[in-house]
């Protein structure tokens, strides 16, 4: 008898445990880091807490900045980070150069925009032309917090699907035209 009331007690404290402060008591902005913000690409790497925060500048700073980072954090924890740099040319993330940045790096496939890009188990790089009047190419790094658990192929997928949403807003706010 006392064995099942402590498992009662136990699994109690349990759920009113679960229930006191879980979920996610912030609202996700529209706009973060330069452009509009996708929750819906953004929704597998969104973790439960009470603030949502951008730290950084806008990674489409104008003038003679060459990158700019931005990152975005659920109660002091990293969840995503992007980064864009101005570039001068094409750079390729396949390219023994930059097998540093990934972790299992493999091609991402069909871009749908011109450009080379790279995913890996955190994070994507893509590399595309510009031509507008703040750059002429450009390279987008998304980051993902190295903590992040679950199924390394879907992770990968949302990677790629939050990178092809972003690179896109980037290249419209710099005024790109290629």
């Amino acid at each position: 008898m006392r064995r099942v009331a402590v498992s009662a007690l136990t699994g109690g404290l349990a759920l009113s445990l679960t229930a006191c402060g879980s979920g996610r008591e912030y609202k996700v902005p529209e706009e973060a880091c330069g452009v509009p913000l996708n929750e819906k690409v953004l929704e597998p790497f969104l973790v439960d807490g009470e603030k949502f925060e951008v730290k950084g500048d806008s990674v489409i700073e104008a003038g003679t900045d060459t990158s700019g980072r931005c990152n975005i954090s659920v109660d002091d924890w990293s969840v995503v980070s992007f980064q864009v740099e101005k570039v001068d040319k094409i750079y390729d993330p396949m390219a023994p150069l930059e097998e540093f940045r990934f972790r299992n790096r493999a091609k991402i496939e069909n871009l749908p925009f011109p450009g080379l890009g790279a995913v890996g188990d955190f994070n994507s790089m893509v590399s595309t032309a510009c031509s507008g009047p703040m750059a002429d190419h450009l390279v987008a790094l998304v980051t993902i917090n190295l903590k992040a658990g679950g199924d390394v192929a879907e992770r990968r997928k949302n990677i790629e699907a939050l990178t092809l949403d972003f690179v896109p807003k980037v290249k419209k706010e710099l005024g790109c035209t290629a």
